[in-house]
């Protein structure tokens, strides 16, 4: 089982990786370069796809966050909070959903989420020197990421 940063059992992880369909678009993206320096020469359309599809992937995937939770805290990309600081946790799929992520979303919302990622998870923050009301996550796993943030931990 993977650990936490203090060595504790990760009790929840994933990445949420790009979307195939987002891959199609870095390819498209290195054919067109093809053809907007075919003009100067084949070798400079060639040079300019490999480049392109090259920083596109490496910008998807060094921008790709990670959801971890451990009994003590739970990460969603670069923000972390212990679990003692959690409120309710809700999932929402479909249109609610997408009317999570629009109008009905607060202003100063912790927002981790990915377009070509549905499914939201609402985490609600109980820090009263917090200002952020809750987190509002993708995750293609709401089902098993509310069960994990709901289940009873040790550091709690």
């Amino acid at each position: 089982m993977p650990t936490g940063s203090a060595g504790e059992p990760v009790l929840y992880e994933e990445k949420l990786w790009p979307a195939p369909w987002i891959w199609l678009v870095v390819a498209g993206a290195a054919v067109a370069s093809v053809f907007t320096f075919i003009p100067i020469s084949i070798q400079a359309g060639i040079v300019a796809a490999v480049v392109v599809a090259a920083v596109l992937s490496t910008l998807l995937l060094l921008s790709t966050p990670r959801i971890r939770l451990t009994s003590t805290e739970l990460q969603v990309g670069k923000a972390q909070i212990e679990r003692k600081y959690l409120g309710d946790v809700e999932a929402f799929t479909g249109s609610a959903a997408t009317a999570q992520r629009g109008t009905e979303l607060h202003g100063k919302a912790y927002l981790c989420i990915r377009g070509w990622i549905s499914p939201v998870v609402r985490i609600t923050i109980n820090d009263a020197e917090d200002p952020t009301p809750y987190w509002l996550t993708s995750t293609r796993r709401p089902e098993q990421l509310t069960a994990a943030l709901t289940a009873p931990s040790q550091g709690t």
